[in-house]
């Protein structure tokens, strides 16, 4: 890939300034999931061992812009890096664009303060994209979830900075995404859940050219399964109902033949089983059925190369959770590369402590979604140029 890699700067006595995606899930200031924090670390370590003067800097939460709001500070994360490094002194600084320069001694590493304080960041107001060019002399782009956005920290900086580069953890990314898009092993096959065929359109017409089977399960297989049966008060689109049957007569897909039905959305719901045909007005589908779970095992165990997003049913309900924790055994039983990705997906792998067993597990949502549906995200169009422009920045 055409891409400036931090790992290959010398990076001596240099600022840098590394974007990060630190947007971890909180409650009343406490650190529910430390996922990502993890993830980033190695980055540091990297730039630890190269003596670069370390900046970072993230988002987290959607803050009012211009407001100040302590609920979203990243100072949980400052206290968290600080016993990791304890070596170093950790310094969140809050008004950071009124300096000019930051000036970092041998034992420090800084942290500026959430970016989205900062009115204009999600307008990528180009001043102040500048304002964050100013304070390093190399940007590191290492928030593999947010380079889809075109912000003053992602995109905006990227442009303006005189050196932009690709972090470890981005490049792990976009590597694995690759390896499982590009030129996958076969057979290939692909996991799509959740709620919405209109949010999932685009990568289920992409995956269907790529992979040798495609799975749909949740709310994307009701849509499928109301083409042709009533489906009670299930979960689903009905304006969608063609464009689903459009994909369903273009592309081989595989939609859910059984399944188990609730009367009502709770944890105390009783489940009861179904074939597709059978379901009553009062009846919603909450999970797939055992032939449709078994007829997936099937395709999983001969498969080479697996990507999964989304769960196929309600896992979050333990009468409702037996498709989804099936998939999930059955992929960390093969040996093949597996990639998954979105916030429930990453969920389910926890709830089910399968973690260790997936090859990857990517930290983005939206920017994991849109590399799937083939886009060339904006943040990376930028780095490309400026892995054209490096030679006459460093003559």
């Amino acid at each position: 890939m055409s891409i400036i890699k931090m790992t290959d700067l010398n990076l001596k006595d240099k600022k840098i300034l590394i974007r990060a995606d630190l947007n971890i899930p909180m409650k009343e200031k406490n650190i529910i999931s430390d996922e990502k924090i993890k993830a980033f670390i190695p980055t540091i370590n990297i730039a630890l061992k190269k003596e670069a003067k370390i900046i970072i800097t993230s988002h987290l939460g959607r803050p009012i812009e211009g407001k100040y709001n302590n609920e979203l500070s990243l100072k949980p994360i400052v206290y968290y890096l600080q016993k990791i490094f304890k070596n170093k002194k950790i310094i969140l600084i809050k008004n950071y664009l009124e300096k000019i320069k930051i000036k970092i001694k041998e034992n420090e590493l800084i942290i500026l303060e959430n970016v989205r304080f900062n009115i204009g960041e999600k307008k990528d107001d180009e001043k102040l994209a500048k304002k964050y060019a100013s304070l390093c002399d190399i940007f590191v782009m290492d928030a593999f979830a947010s380079i889809h956005r075109c912000h003053a920290s992602t995109y905006g900086i990227s442009k303006f900075a005189k050196i932009s580069c690709a972090g470890p953890l981005l490049l792990k990314e976009l590597n694995s995404l690759n390896k499982a898009l590009k030129k996958p092993k076969r057979p290939m096959i692909a996991i799509v859940g959740g709620s919405k065929v209109s949010t999932k359109f685009n990568v289920l017409n992409s995956l269907a050219k790529i992979a040798d089977s495609v799975i749909v399960g949740g709310g994307i297989a009701n849509t499928f399964i109301a083409i042709d049966n009533k489906i009670g008060k299930s979960l689903y689109e009905p304006e969608f109902i063609e464009t689903a049957k459009h994909l369903k007569e273009k592309y081989s897909f595989i939609i859910p033949t059984d399944c188990y039905v609730g009367t009502e959305f709770s944890e105390t719901a009783i489940s009861t089983y179904k074939k597709i045909n059978e379901i009553l007005d009062e009846e919603e589908i909450m999970d797939i059925g055992d032939k449709t779970i078994n007829k997936i095992k099937r395709l999983i165990n001969k498969a080479n190369t697996i990507l999964w997003n989304g769960p196929v049913g309600v896992f979050e309900f333990k009468n409702f959770r037996k498709g989804t924790k099936e998939i999930a055994y059955s992929i960390a039983k093969n040996k093949a590369f597996s990639i998954a990705g979105g916030g429930d997906t990453l969920s389910a792998i926890n709830i089910f402590n399968i973690k260790e067993k997936i090859s990857y597990i990517s930290t983005g949502g939206g920017a994991f979604l849109e590399l799937i549906e083939g886009k060339e995200l904006p943040v990376i169009s930028i780095l490309k140029n400026k892995q054209n422009n490096l030679k006459k920045i460093l003559l």
